[in-house]
């Protein structure tokens, strides 16, 4: 296991769990407590842990929104598994927007390179990744939100206001029991709903350890979503998205 691989699976074994000792990482991964400790060290210095007394625990982050780079290495089999059910969504000659989020950096990831459809976003590192190739690439403009690196503010929203997609890959950091999708950040939950307003079909890609939680904004709601893309089965909410009409599809 080459060793970014090996340092992404400690910092997603230490937010998974609530924390994990050296002696816990080092079974787990099979390898010595001190290649642990190295690791630990060069995680805690990229702000992806806390080191704690013989380990580690997660980054508490203000306000309940955790940076960029931290989402960026959680459940990153499972993002790449909604990924790639998510673009059979995409038709030929049709105007896609991705929202920022690290989901839906997999699906831009996975997504055609030929040119067959015009993309969207308000993420610049989207933006690169869905440029590669023959793509034609808009961007929104914006004030760059440094913790997310999202564009968001008066100019993203005017260019909102002036465009019409046909398909949305809708990222969200919570999904209520009672339908709502909520956000941290005012600011990013106005792009959010506009994005939702202005395009056709909505496909939310989000793994299933946002259900049943809340954030601070909400910015749509289960009856906006047309197809729900998660990584697991979800027997408990069944009948919340059978409610709103949402199909619901398990990338597994």
């Amino acid at each position: 296991m080459l060793p970014a691989e090996r340092r992404r699976r400690i910092a997603e074994r230490v937010t998974e769990q609530g924390g994990q000792s050296v002696d816990e990482l080092a079974s787990a991964l099979d390898v010595s407590k001190a290649t642990i400790r190295r690791d630990l060290t060069e995680l805690e210095e990229r702000g992806l842990v806390d080191r704690s007394h013989g380990g580690a625990v997660p980054v508490m982050s203000v306000g309940g929104e955790q940076t960029y780079d931290q989402r960026e290495i959680q459940n990153l089999d499972a993002k790449r598994a909604i990924a790639d059910h998510a673009i059979d969504e995409i038709i030929d000659g049709s105007v896609v927007f991705f929202d920022s989020g690290t989901t839906t950096m997999e699906v831009a990831r996975a997504a055609p390179k030929d040119g067959s459809f015009l993309a969207v976003t308000n993420s610049p590192r989207l933006a690169v990744e869905l440029g590669k190739e023959e793509n034609e690439v808009k961007l929104t403009g914006g004030t760059l939100r440094r913790r997310t690196r999202a564009l968001v503010g008066p100019t993203a929203e005017s260019f909102m206001g002036r465009l019409n997609f046909d398909l949305l890959f809708l990222g969200t950091n919570a999904i209520h029991d009672d339908g709502s999708l909520t956000t941290p950040n005012e600011d990013e939950a106005r792009m959010k709903q506009l994005m939702v307003e202005r395009s056709k079909r909505v496909v939310l890609v989000s793994d299933s350890s946002k259900l049943s939680r809340q954030s601070f904004v909400q910015f749509a709601h289960l009856d906006d979503v047309d197809v729900f893309i998660t990584d697991a089965p979800i027997p408990d909410h069944h009948d919340r998205f059978e409610a709103s009409e949402v199909s619901v599809v398990i990338a597994e």
